[in-house]
């Protein structure tokens, strides 16, 4: 092959990039390419960022070993139909992805492909395993985890490709400028990003995948540890493709060991949105009831962390700050919402999706679907009791007394239950009652 356009997607890394290490391999000349779509841009003030910034080290990567990153605006299929043509490419190569509108632009793209008489093949590279390989007897994918898990455990997982050492990116290309990067938080609550969200791109992922390497034997023991902050943090580089999946879960060695189980959450996930496309809006499981109510000042109270329970208001107010929020501190506030106030997932979905800089289509909506009692939770009336959580998870109150900062002078665990503390301490808080007592 003497060309070959690789169209870069949620795959922003040259480490096991299946699809650019056949290109480097198989044709003389190599055009990576990304496009922005306007359809997926500014949903997220703080994805946007972390998108920039992962094209960005990218580019520079990629400059590095004699390539460079083309970035076009428009439609993505077009775009790269149109550039395939300019460079006279023999072939299109994508990593395949499971969401329906991904899916959907792979299968124009796919026929594009065919109508111009350009070979087009789609790469793994998005999941440790890839979402159609493992199915159950007399289904189509797995419903329960527990049993995926152990097919996932058990199967043989692909070999991680080495990044080229060198990408033949033709000269002469128009390579379109960087996008600049959206601002900080704005005046107008909500309406811009969070002030301390973490940096995207590759050279970031890998290094903080080297640093939590070196703890990740206190995982086990510390992971739920809500003010000990024990967890990875790689979350936002595996949605953008910053890090392989494979090889974190390489990397991490024990198949059965807690971290690389989340992990096989993550591939979970993943192979329910590919049989189920609708996850993001209808509910996964047949027959369940949804009789949620609808309260704005209730939803607004717990949007921006002032429900009066200070668990769930610290880790809404985490997510707003960082773009990210403590796993443990997701299951709260979800089931909080769901559970306590019964409104209906898909508006915490949504706001999930505003801030998170990880948010995407299977995680998020699987993770809320799970615990709204609509999903692949075999207990669908499962309750977390946010107290009991925040005693169990928060034991010294710390991770409220960061996040909350009106309740910073109360001591202890006493924190976790303002409203019984004395009428005089009461007083002088700048804090809300909960929303039952309002």
């Amino acid at each position: 092959m003497r060309t070959a356009v690789v169209l870069f997607t949620r795959d922003l890394r040259v480490h096991d990039h299946p699809a650019l290490a056949t290109a480097c391999a198989t044709a003389e000349r190599v055009v990576p390419l990304f496009v922005l779509d306007p359809r997926l841009a500014g949903r997220s003030p703080n994805r946007d960022r972390f998108l920039h910034q992962s094209l960005a080290d990218l580019r520079t990567i990629l400059r590095g070993r004699g390539g460079d990153l083309v970035l076009r605006h428009g439609d993505p299929v077009a775009e790269t139909i149109r550039l395939a043509r300019d460079v006279a490419a023999d072939g299109v190569a994508v990593s395949a992805d499971v969401s329906h509108y991904a899916r959907q632009r792979q299968r124009r793209l796919r026929d594009e492909c065919e109508r111009h008489r350009i070979a087009y093949r789609d790469f793994p590279g998005l999941t440790v395993v890839d979402p159609a390989a493992l199915t159950p007897t007399g289904g189509d994918h797995y419903k329960v985890f527990t049993p995926y898990f152990r097919a996932w455990s058990a199967a043989d997982w692909r070999s991680a490709c080495a990044a080229p050492d060198r990408v033949p990116t033709p000269e002469g290309l128009t390579v379109g400028r960087l996008p600049a990067l959206p601002a900080g938080e704005s005046p107008q609550p909500g309406t811009g990003g969070s002030p301390q969200v973490a940096v995207g791109g590759e050279t970031v992922g890998r290094r903080r995948l080297r640093d939590w390497l070196g703890n990740l034997d206190q995982y086990g023991d510390r992971h739920d540890d809500l003010p000990g902050d024990a967890t990875s943090r790689l979350s936002p580089y595996l949605r953008f493709g910053c890090l392989s999946p494979l090889e974190v879960a390489t990397a991490a060695g024990d198949r059965d060991g807690p971290f690389v189980r989340q992990l096989c959450w993550r591939d979970f996930h993943y192979q329910v949105a590919y049989a189920f496309p609708d996850l993001a809006t209808t509910a996964y499981r047949r027959g369940a009831k949804e009789e949620w109510r609808y309260d704005a000042a209730a939803l607004d109270a717990w949007q921006t962390g002032h429900t009066g329970l200070p668990i769930v208001d610290a880790g809404m107010r985490q997510l707003r700050a960082e773009g990210w929020m403590h796993n443990r501190a997701r299951l709260i506030t979800a089931a909080y919402l769901t559970k306590e106030l019964g409104l209906d997932w898909r508006a915490g979905r949504a706001w999930f999706d505003r801030w998170l800089l990880d948010g995407d289509l299977p995680n998020n909506s699987g993770n809320w679907q799970w615990v709204a009692g609509t999903g692949n939770d075999t207990r669908p009336n499962r309750r977390f009791n946010p107290l009991r959580q925040a005693h169990r998870f928060d034991p010294a109150g710390d991770y409220v007394r960061r996040w909350v900062p009106e309740l910073a002078d109360v001591t202890g665990a006493a924190v976790h239950e303002p409203w019984r503390l004395p009428l005089a301490v009461r007083a002088g808080l700048d804090y809300p009652p909960p929303l039952s007592e309002r």
